[in-house]
């Protein structure tokens, strides 16, 4: 395959979360396979240092960060990369970066983990319910009614702003060649949320390096994220009250509902919470486990927790939402059940631990999947066809 040079731009988020690991996968292989690549990071981090008037005047670098763009004009002048490839531009880097790529005539790349593009808090949640009021509607002023990002209007304000400001000048549009969806579901909310279709490709993310496989002996259920009304903990929690002990469940990770888990790890038998942990440490979790726990009640984008749980052979039990219904082939490579619907979660899960044999069958299909369509030299490869396209496409 052609060599290319490759400017890749991320802006982490103060919580860590799987953007951040498809950024630094992405750019692992990329390097592997001997492109050139130059990186363009920022950090939410940073706002915590800012004074007064820097804080005041983030709604502007929101939505039009001249600081970001000649940082990454100065790169293009000097490495003369042949695509730029985009992970999250939030809140610091904008999407005028977008406009100084154009103007040096460079392809555009944009991968999308979430629904920012389309709606406010990103996720289409509100009050634990799925949310479509703002999806196609210029300004989203649904979302700065309902305080939808980070329970504040103002805040919300200001997305809603960069949103507004970008769909009237085209942004979304004209100046990105190629959108990198995860899903076909995730591609079809873009284009209900006015995206250009033929703009957008479907590829997964990946696992890299292969973990191996696990014998899930360990007999216990295992959940890992973050600890958020999203990610479906009233459920999981409440589902293991009803599960009355039988099945032993452990729970990784940390969030703003970390006293909340840390209170049921006390009262209801079976729960452990063993807290926020190293990724090979998670990953040995998964080895031994019997099944992972997926009860999200929001759309999710293509959580890199399934692909990882799949690498080791271990089925998913997930909520039939979204890209999970895509994902997790009920039956073949795990289970699904009722979004929010705690007693449904528990029967599937007394099943599963009461048939071994078909959860044994599971553990098979889910590595082959992850073998069949998740592993880095499959993703590799889909990488280039992207950038050739988007080459391809630039004027």
């Amino acid at each position: 395959m052609a060599q290319f040079k490759i400017l890749v731009v991320h802006n982490y988020y103060q919580q860590p979360g799987g953007e951040d690991v498809v950024f630094q996968g992405e750019k692992t292989i990329l390097e592997r396979a001997g492109h050139q690549v130059t990186v363009y990071e920022r950090h939410n981090e940073e706002i915590a240092k800012y004074s007064i008037i820097q804080k005041l005047l983030l709604f502007q670098r929101t939505i039009w960060n001249r600081d970001s763009a000649q940082d990454i004009q100065k790169i293009l002048e000097q490495k003369h990369p042949d695509v730029v490839h985009f992970t999250n531009t939030f809140p610091l880097i904008s999407p005028v970066a977008y406009y100084v790529c154009q103007k040096a005539m460079v392809p555009v790349v944009q991968t999308v983990q979430n629904y920012r593009f389309i709606c406010p808090s990103a996720v289409f949640l509100r009050n634990g319910q799925i949310c479509e009021a703002c999806l196609g509607k210029t300004p989203p002023w649904p979302g700065i009614l309902h305080g939808c990002y980070h329970n504040s209007r103002m805040q919300s304000a200001v997305v809603a702003s960069m949103l507004t400001v970008h769909r009237l000048l085209r942004t979304w549009n004209n100046q990105v060649d190629v959108y990198v969806a995860a899903t076909k579901f995730a591609k079809q909310k873009l284009v209900q949320g006015g995206l250009s279709e033929g703009k957008i490709v479907v590829k997964p993310n990946f696992v890299d390096p292969d973990p191996g496989n696990g014998n899930g002996q360990g007999g216990y259920a295992l959940f890992v994220g973050r600890l958020t009304q999203e990610k479906g903990i009233n459920t999981l929690l409440s589902a293991w009250e009803k599960i009355c002990g039988k099945i032993p469940l452990k729970i990784v990770g940390d969030g703003p509902l970390a006293s909340q888990v840390a209170e049921a790890s006390r009262h209801i038998s079976g729960v452990e919470w063993v807290g926020h942990k190293p990724r090979q440490f998670v990953l040995n979790l998964m080895k031994d486990a019997a099944a992972l726990i997926f009860p999200s009640i929001w759309y999710e984008g293509f959580p890199v927790t399934i692909v990882e749980a799949y690498s080791v052979g271990l089925p998913v039990i997930a909520s039939n939402l979204g890209g999970m219904s895509s994902i997790i082939e009920h039956k073949r490579t795990g289970l699904h059940f009722r979004p929010g619907d705690p007693e449904d979660l528990a029967a599937l899960v007394v099943w599963a631990f009461g048939h071994p044999e078909e959860l044994t069958q599971m553990r098979r299909e889910a590595r082959a999947e992850y073998e069949a369509k998740y592993t880095a030299e499959r993703n590799y490869e889909m990488l280039m066809d992207i950038y050739e396209s988007a080459i391809a496409r630039a004027p």
